[in-house]
């Protein structure tokens, strides 16, 4: 029995569907991963498909509730399985994603789905309807824009931060925001893939972006510029501080289990409340340990490591040779 912490988070979430202008919806559901959306005139465009095709019908069933047309386009933010497994319950879409998003599923795709599902029992509901991982038809580099009648939408591998692959959907005209997990707002950033040194470049180029309403990976819609500011800080002030903080223990030769101890004491009453809190960390402490010591591709998560790593940290107990982090 692994006992993260998210296996005992299984009461239902309340879902928005908020309207940022005209054809612009945020899906979200109280700090559980998001989805846009966006209406176009010949179809909709759906930002990240969610966990399962059983959940992506309720996006579909708030979609029809503002518009008869089908969903055409799927983005994917990056790779993570709880943002890309629902895909193929949108029909058969074009499914757009950044050449390094792509990589990543090539690479690890599967041990991400195995070690996921494994650790977030409620956001996988109806796992048997996945078909198996969630391939892009369509890749780019650093950007590519999607016209929608005379509605822009830039597609844009901003940099890494919460993945080496994440991408945004930025409409100029309408100043909107679709930010992926590059920003969450009241919701713990979750950092078992992250790029640390990387995170602050990536938000500067979000914040330069000059969004007034912003839909984070994880947290309410986002309908002021004052809203979208503090989002972004925010993020940046949590992956600052937690990076900073490993990055000493690490320079005083501690073990992860004590720079664990330490960041978790530092970290606690400041960001303590944000959702999912004390299920990242654990992931968060490992990764960052892992960064400080000079690992700049982020090892491989598998439904074994994480229960290593869990019962390691929570537990005391002794991680398998392989896995103590190098």
């Amino acid at each position: 029995m692994s006992g993260f912490a998210s296996a005992n988070d299984l009461a239902e979430k309340t879902v928005s569907f908020d309207e940022l202008g005209p054809g612009l919806y945020a899906y979200t559901a109280e700090g559980d991963p998001n989805s846009g959306v966006i209406v176009g005139p010949d179809g909709v465009v759906v930002v990240d498909a969610q966990a399962t095709p059983a959940m992506a019908q309720d996006v579909m069933a708030r979609i029809a509730t503002v518009t008869p047309r089908h969903v055409g386009q799927v983005v994917l933010t990056h790779y993570h399985a709880v943002r890309v497994l629902g895909a193929s319950g949108y029909g058969n879409p074009v499914i757009l994603a950044s050449e390094a998003t792509r990589r990543l599923i090539v690479e690890r795709g599967q041990q991400d789905m195995d070690s996921e599902i494994g650790r977030f029992p409620r956001l996988f509901r109806g796992k048997e309807s996945i078909p198996g991982l969630t391939w892009p038809t369509h890749t780019f580099e650093k950007r590519m824009t999607m016209w929608l009648g005379e509605r822009e939408a830039q597609i844009i591998h901003v940099g890494r931060s919460h993945t080496a692959g994440d991408t945004v959907v930025w409409l100029p005209k309408e100043r909107v925001l679709f930010a992926g997990d590059t920003v969450e707002f009241g919701a713990t950033p979750y950092c078992g893939d992250a790029h640390f040194a990387d995170w602050s470049a990536t938000l500067d180029a979000v914040a330069a972006l000059g969004a007034e309403k912003l839909v984070p990976g994880r947290g309410r819609a986002l309908l002021t510029k004052a809203d979208c500011a503090e989002a972004i800080e925010g993020t940046r002030s949590f992956t600052t501080d937690l990076f900073t903080r490993v990055r000493e223990g690490v320079a005083k030769g501690w073990d992860l289990k004590a720079v664990y101890d330490d960041t978790m004491g530092f970290m606690r009453p400041k960001y303590g409340s944000w959702v999912i809190f004390e299920h990242c960390m654990p992931f968060n402490v490992t990764r960052a340990f892992d960064e400080a010591k000079g690992l700049d591709h982020p090892r491989i998560w598998t439904a074994e490591r994480d229960v290593a790593m869990w019962q390691a940290l929570e537990h005391g107990t002794a991680m398998p040779s392989a896995e103590v982090p190098r």
